[in-house]
């Protein structure tokens, strides 16, 4: 898979794909980048890439005519483009799974307050938002994309990894645990070192059920609609909420005055 990103400051991704586990990827040839600076596209010699918005309001623009020659230079009107913006749809691991499936994505890095539209409405396929807030890098959210994305890619990660962690099966992953055994007076759960596999399956679904309700109760109920819920889960659901409910009703119990 390829990712080409079109920004006026390259040296920020360059060391992502520069380092750990992605350097490896693309020392196997698994992944494959473009670094596209908009600013060699520009017309003057101080290399101008944005201007003031038309209809007045602070902030600057990143101009289209620079950008759009840069993206027709990477042939972007052939390939999946993208612009990481506050203001496109969520991102989550079920689109990060569906842009792991193309062969080339191409990444527009927005910097002040954004791209002029026209670009927009001539290039992209989709806007896309890492959260509801407002970064000043657009070549940071452009790395969280594609970090989310390229682990996705045959050959990066394991499978089993991949299938154990968080999102993959509608649940946020279970407690983790390493040497050593005691940590500041805290044991790792008996279980764990049982060496018993279908208790440690069973312990590590209850936590993970635990930990979903407690922290994305949105996603459990997302599971059930769509049946990726067990039999087995559904039961556990049952037993952590009695447990969750009896412990608030103990809490709200005030002790008797004596007069």
């Amino acid at each position: 898979m390829k990712f080409t990103v079109l920004t006026l400051f390259p040296e920020i991704p360059r060391a992502y794909f520069e380092t750990s586990i992605m350097a490896k990827a693309v020392e196997k040839g698994i992944i494959a980048y473009d670094l596209v600076n908009i600013r060699d596209f520009a017309f003057d010699k101080h290399r101008t890439c944005d201007d003031s918005p038309y209809g007045g309001g602070a902030g600057q623009l990143i101009m289209p005519e620079p950008l759009g020659k840069a993206l027709d230079s990477v042939k972007a009107l052939r390939k999946h483009v993208i612009y990481v913006t506050p203001g496109g749809k969520p991102f989550t691991q079920k689109k990060a799974q569906e842009l792991s499936r193309k062969d080339e994505l191409v990444i527009i890095c927005g910097r002040y307050e954004g791209i002029d539209q026209r670009i927009i409405d001539s290039y992209v396929d989709d806007e896309i938002s890492i959260g509801d807030y407002v970064m000043s890098s657009g070549e940071v959210s452009a790395t969280v994309i594609i970090d989310t994305v390229y682990r996705l890619i045959d050959g990066v990660i394991s499978s089993e990894s991949l299938e154990e962690e968080s999102y993959s099966g509608g649940l946020l992953e279970y407690p983790q645990y390493t040497r050593p055994p005691v940590y500041k007076g805290l044991e790792v759960p008996d279980v764990l070192t049982s060496g018993n596999h279908e208790n440690i399956r069973k312990w590590r679904l209850k936590k993970s059920l635990e930990k979903t309700l407690a922290n994305r109760p949105d996603m459990i109920w997302a599971a059930q609609r769509t049946g990726l819920l067990t039999a087995e889960a559904e039961k556990m659901i049952e037993e952590i909420t009695e447990q969750v409910s009896l412990k608030h009703c103990k809490k709200r119990r005030k002790p008797k005055k004596d007069f």
